[in-house]
């Protein structure tokens, strides 16, 4: 759930979209993770202002990407990959009680090492790929994975799944940037609208920005 699963969704949709969509379908990990919060850890209280948070981040998490069909399903299997995340936060949160993060870490990286073994040797290239591609996956490997999981499960430990989820929303305005600037791709204001929508609704679900009635009734207890 933390690897395997989203790993493959994500490569597959960014097949068809271009790195910028991609980063911004898959960051609503922090808004999965309340809303799974909701039915599986029932003290978790959620107001009224991250009601809105949540509403404003899934319209940001679902505009319309430019390219036809297989553009929304990209799309939506970059989504459904920060379903993924947000499971496995939660339930990462669960294990760190009782085991260390970089043991956690191992295993969970050797679990999808293994799932996906047979269908990596089913789909291997029949000549050796050039150091580009190959340089490309060892610094995925060590710096997008391995260092990426430890700190994960680091920032569990310190700050609970809620707020180790949000480092998420650091993704989409890098990878945009990064998409125009490396890569090539085009800015498109649909990519702009989304990610404007998801950055005001975590600004609101996680208390940063309060709605008008609600920083009201914080002064006044206050």
């Amino acid at each position: 759930m933390n690897a395997a699963i989203p790993f493959t969704l994500i490569a597959w949709g960014e097949r068809h979209i271009d790195s910028g969509v991609a980063a911004i379908a898959n960051s609503g990990v922090p808004i999965f993770v309340v809303l799974l919060a909701i039915p599986f850890m029932p003290g978790e209280r959620v107001s009224r202002g991250r009601w809105a948070g949540l509403a404003l981040g899934l319209v940001g998490v679902g505009v319309h990407p430019d390219g036809g069909w297989i553009a929304v399903a990209a799309a939506s299997a970059c989504v459904l990959a920060a379903v993924c995340y947000a499971t496995a936060t939660l339930w990462g949160q669960h294990l760190v009680a009782g085991l260390p993060g970089p043991l956690l870490a191992l295993t969970a990286t050797l679990g999808a090492s293994a799932a996906l073994l047979p269908l990596g040797l089913a789909q291997a290239p029949h000549e050796l790929p050039g150091w580009k591609p190959l340089g490309s996956v060892v610094v995925l490997a060590l710096g997008g994975t391995a260092l990426a999981q430890i700190l994960f499960y680091r920032l569990l430990v310190g700050f609970g799944s809620a707020r180790a989820a949000l480092v998420v929303y650091l993704l989409p305005p890098v990878a945009v940037a990064y998409g125009v600037v490396v890569l090539g791709e085009r800015l498109r204001p649909t990519a702009l609208v989304g990610l404007a929508l998801i950055l005001v609704g975590i600004a609101t679900g996680s208390g940063a920005v309060r709605l008008p009635g609600r920083a009201a009734a914080a002064a006044e207890t206050a």
